[in-house]
């Protein structure tokens, strides 16, 4: 990275481009660059690649550290969407590992240890971000998160709201990632076979090849479905693709109890 910099400033040098402070015209379109970095990095530490942890909590904190900068510095609608986001996915840090560090699904964490300090900010800053104009895809991704927060249960998510949410969010935003996680909330909603169809069409999206969340939840589908030889290759081509540890770790675990329900008809 410091070499790229270093970089970057010569060839910035040579050719003589001229530093300027941005004119409140321009402030749009560079806050949604900068945004788009700060939600990356807390994607990238929220949701590890590879490596022997989950969650790297000095990427998440420094995600919503500078998110926090920013909404201070320009309180308007899309870094007020992007902190309302990253503080009501971080709400749920706690719980998303267990001991040994493998993660933990959504259905099966202790919601009571949720931080509900965070989701109620998150909650504010998410009306904040609706009322200061039209809604913008951080605000959108802050709503979704906001539905699971304030549902008491897995079993009581609101499944069909949350498909819409979806809806909007490819309009705002289109992106193969949102039509998984579309297809997966469509699962939720409308059943497994509904969802694995979702997925299924899918698979031809180049962007997704190499998805590893793509095998994963499909083998999740095909399990419920007690379609076990498919659900067992699935979770292979899932470990295929994945080079974080816990996930491995995780995936290994439900290869096997797929195997061992396959063994026992």
């Amino acid at each position: 990275m410091a070499a790229r910099i270093t970089r970057a400033k010569k060839k910035i040098a040579a050719a003589r481009i001229p530093y300027r402070v941005p004119t409140a015209a321009d402030l749009p379109e560079r806050v949604s660059a900068v945004c788009d970095v700060v939600h990356l990095v807390f994607t990238t530490g929220s949701n590890a690649s590879a490596g022997e942890a989950l969650i790297r909590d000095d990427l998440v904190a420094s995600a919503i550290g500078l998110a926090r900068t920013l909404h201070r510095l320009l309180p308007i609608a899309e870094p007020a969407g992007l902190l309302a986001l990253l503080v009501l996915i971080d709400a749920r840090r706690a719980t998303r590992t267990a001991e040994d560090g493998q993660p933990v699904l959504l259905e099966d964490q202790d919601r009571s240890l949720w931080d509900r300090q965070l989701i109620a900010e998150g909650s504010d800053l998410l009306t904040e971000a609706l009322r200061g104009g039209p809604p913008t895809r951080y605000a959108v991704q802050a709503a979704i998160a906001a539905v699971h927060a304030e549902a008491p249960t897995f079993a009581a998510t609101d499944w069909a709201e949350i498909v819409v949410l979806h809806d909007v969010l490819l309009r705002l935003w289109p992106s193969p990632v949102v039509e998984l996680n579309r297809a997966v909330a469509l699962g939720m909603r409308d059943g497994p076979q509904a969802g694995l169809r979702a997925l299924d069409a899918l698979a031809a999206e180049p962007a997704l090849a190499t998805y590893r969340y793509l095998s994963a939840a499909r083998a999740d589908f095909l399990r419920r479905l007690r379609r076990w030889p498919e659900a067992a290759d699935a979770y292979e081509e899932a470990l295929l693709l994945t080079d974080n540890e816990p996930e491995r770790a995780f995936l290994t675990g439900r290869l096997a109890e797929v195997r061992r329900d396959q063994a026992g008809g």
